[in-house]
């Protein structure tokens, strides 16, 4: 059972530090909710990413620009940490101002229960680091906030992973070269456990920036299409793959279709929806095991005095929902 405990913390940062001593790659889903997360844990991945953008674009309805703060994100991934059991490395944003305000965030994540963040070196206020108009601060300003963020590691828990973005591709006025050197100041003058090259353009881009950081290295494709495979990721030397937003974007995308679908065609949509659900060879997402909706009864079984009790036996719910078996019929209530 996922616990909040210290112990537990420090034993899913152990593991994410496992993740990167090891020599093969880790594929990391991100998103936003617990129930992702825990999802992916379900699914058999090993971490998870709660991502910046998808916070404020699913919880707060804003862009990816620096709007929600320390205290939104470092809130909402107490949530998330606590309801799984694989490690959660967290988007900080910017550290949420200079090298100061890094040293607090780090503390209050650390006491969030997260295993590693996530520091970018964009001049606030930030934008997304997959869009345009990013400017990076100076290279000297970056790495004494990363130096600042390791020091406040080391001082509450030294198993706690603090990884350094690079957003230099894409960004005004910076070239690969400028972001190849950043990445190497990171992990070494910066004392950054993971390094993270945002917006990887090209193959040989990777392979460089593994071969030449004194650092695992994570990525995220900005490149044409395909990506590369995580096998391809492997051989270049990649430790981390990140899909940073991929579970939220997949289903804010089949919520647009289908309440588009419902919108035209009525329940049909759902029916269809539902069906083709279950022809899928995962079936249907069972939400209440994901959310433990049957520790409640056990609960109240073992500490409830008996006439407080629900009656389980002589009341109903729904036997089906209409996204488990839309086309059955419904049990007869008994």
């Amino acid at each position: 059972m996922p616990t909040g405990t210290d112990d537990a913390a420090r034993r899913k940062r152990r593991k994410f530090r496992e993740l990167l001593r090891r020599d093969t790659l880790t594929v990391m889903p991100g998103g936003f909710s617990p129930l992702f997360a825990r999802m992916a844990e379900a699914i058999g991945f090993e971490s998870f990413f709660v991502a910046g953008s998808q916070v404020s674009a699913f919880l707060y309805g804003v862009p990816d620009n620096g709007i929600i703060g320390l205290r939104d994100i470092v809130d909402h991934a107490r949530h998330v940490a606590a309801q799984t059991e694989i490690p959660i490395l967290l988007d900080t944003d910017t550290g949420f101002g200079n090298a100061v305000n890094v040293y607090f965030t780090v503390e209050e994540c650390i006491r969030a229960g997260v295993a590693a963040i996530h520091i970018e070196d964009q001049e606030a206020p930030k934008k997304s680091g997959t869009v345009a108009g990013r400017r990076c601060i100076p290279i000297d300003e970056a790495v004494g906030k990363f130096r600042a963020a390791a020091a406040a590691r080391d001082a509450l828990d030294p198993d706690f992973v603090i990884c350094a973005r690079c957003d230099a591709l894409g960004a005004e006025g910076l070239t690969f070269e400028d972001a190849l050197e950043r990445c190497r100041a990171y992990a070494t003058d910066g004392r950054a456990d993971l390094v993270w090259l945002n917006s990887v353009e090209t193959r040989e881009q990777a392979k460089r920036v593994c071969a030449e950081v004194p650092a695992p290295v994570l990525v995220i494709w900005g490149g044409p299409a395909p990506a590369p495979t995580p096998e391809e990721y492997q051989r270049l030397g990649v430790r981390i793959a990140l899909y940073p937003t991929i579970a939220a974007t997949f289903a804010l995308h089949a919520a647009w279709h289908g309440l588009n679908d419902f919108k035209a065609r009525g329940a049909a949509a759902i029916e269809e929806f539902a069906g083709a659900i279950r022809a899928k060879p995962w079936g249907i997402a069972d939400r209440n095991a994901l959310v433990r909706t049957d520790l409640v009864r056990e609960i109240e079984e073992q500490f409830l005095p008996e006439a407080q009790r629900r009656d389980y036996a002589g009341t109903w719910g729904h036997k089906e929902t209409i996204y488990r078996d839309v086309t059955k019929p419904v049990e007869e209530k008994k």
